[in-house]
């Protein structure tokens, strides 16, 4: 069986959100890693990671305390989850006008 593609995954993960569904199309197009399999890097901010656009700024180190790495698929939606969980959709306020 292949591996599960990233859009798999955040749907699997997202079943019970499908805003954050719509919220990774948007920022990402469901893609964690660029043509040369480097972490995604935003267009407009290259400091937003991955297919959740996690901003390293203002995450990164709050991800690794809690054993989080942004730069991989599983630790890029781990860790939109848990900023789900905690502020709903606030932290993807910039692209609002795509997901809603």
């Amino acid at each position: 069986m292949p591996a599960p593609t990233v859009e798999e995954i955040v749907r699997r993960e997202f079943a019970d959100a499908p805003v954050m569904i719509e919220i990774a199309r948007c920022e990402s197009r469901f893609r964690q890693f660029d043509e040369e399999g480097r972490a995604l890097r935003g267009e407009v901010n290259p400091q937003d990671v991955g297919v959740f656009q996690i901003n390293e700024r203002y995450h990164l180190e709050a991800s690794r305390r809690l054993g989080m790495d942004i730069f991989t698929t599983r630790g890029n939606v781990a860790y939109a989850r848990h900023l789900y969980n905690q502020n709903g959709t606030r932290d993807w306020g910039w692209s609002k006008g795509c997901w809603l």
